[in-house]
């Protein structure tokens, strides 16, 4: 017989999903649209992380250079969508095309680091990310592609929508770029769900665990590492494409090894391999931060009278410190996967 989905699962996803609907309007009805722009980025790093997790999590690959996919995708919409290089293509035509060059690159590097694991394989992917910055500000001569340092700016919005008013709420395009990243976010969870439960997820999982035992069962490990990497390229290269779009602006300083070991920190703090938990590591790791940058003056005012350290460094020193107790009480993430977790 075929199971059957209890009635209070889907109950649920509805609520899952009406809450998810209504989030920006009453974020923006109470603290205003600065803050459903923040939930924009919670999304758009959900995408991220989602695709960082298929190669950390799912296969076991260390990878510090994911950023550089981000990148890629970001510079393809860049170039073909603004004054640059005097194209206007339509982002449906770009995003897709953004994947594929990432997911492209995704299999460049990971052919020649086959045979590499751990430690060895984090300082080939970290030069990599390095190595496509580096050329990211370096292009622009003796033909000018990336614009170098000054990045690429009137960048064409992925759409155009005039302000309205809804129940009294000012709606602009911040808040339908919201249910566009959800949309996608939706897709990509989808995805990663329907490749864990596949042959192709379980054959990730197996050379996480063991390769040499993965490969005496006849799994072609060379080609599905190959692939992890070009499906977690392929979602950063969206992902860099929505970014462009959004922004209107690029530049090589947006894609930092900082940003690589952030959403790393995603996966590892929300929990490798489960999906659930990446998603709760990318809110967590995008929501606090500007919490604390709110938080920091007053805080310091409260207590000292005056402000004693600058409020951004106080933010990342109060984010490193939770960073720091909760991998130190939670090693495995705040929602390990529950089978096959590291």
């Amino acid at each position: 017989m075929k199971a059957t989905v209890p009635n209070k699962v889907w109950l649920g996803y509805g609520l899952l999903v009406l809450a998810a609907l209504l989030l920006p309007l009453l974020t923006g009805a109470a603290f205003g649209s600065g803050w459903v722009r923040t939930l924009d980025f919670v999304l758009l790093y959900a995408m991220l992380a989602l695709g960082l997790n298929i190669v950390v999590g799912y296969a076991g690959l260390l990878d510090l250079g994911y950023i550089a996919f981000y990148a890629l995708g970001a510079y393809v919409y860049a170039l073909l969508a603004s004054p640059h290089l005097g194209l206007h293509w339509s982002p449906f035509v770009i995003l897709p095309l953004g994947a594929v060059v990432a997911g492209i690159f995704g299999v460049l590097l990971g052919a020649p680091t086959l045979r590499l694991r751990g430690d060895y394989l984090a300082i080939v992917t970290l030069g990599f990310g390095e190595i496509v910055r580096l050329f990211m500000n370096n292009l622009d001569r003796p033909f000018n592609l990336t614009n170098g340092p000054q990045g690429i700016n009137l960048i064409d919005p992925l759409f155009t929508v005039q302000p309205f008013q809804l129940f009294g709420l000012r709606i602009t395009s911040v808040y339908l770029y919201y249910y566009l990243f959800l949309f996608l976010a939706c897709l990509v969870v989808f995805i990663s769900i329907r490749l864990q439960d596949s042959r192709i997820g379980r054959a990730w999982m197996a050379v996480r665990e063991d390769e040499m035992a993965a490969k005496a069962c006849g799994i072609n490990t060379r080609n599905i590492k190959l692939l992890a990497f070009a499906m977690g390229a392929s979602f950063g290269g969206v992902a860099g494409g929505l970014f462009a779009g959004f922004q209107g602006f690029v530049s090589p300083e947006s894609f930092v090894l900082l940003e690589s070991i952030m959403v790393l920190c995603m996966v590892v703090l929300g929990g490798m391999g489960n999906i659930a938990g990446v998603i709760l590591g990318a809110a967590l790791l995008t929501i606090t931060p500007e919490i604390f940058r709110d938080v920091a003056v007053p805080l310091q005012n409260s207590l000292l009278g005056r402000t004693v350290i600058d409020p951004e460094n106080l933010r990342m020193l109060l984010f490193g410190v939770t960073l720091v107790a909760t991998m130190l009480y939670k090693p495995q993430g705040l929602w390990p996967a529950r089978f096959g977790s590291r």
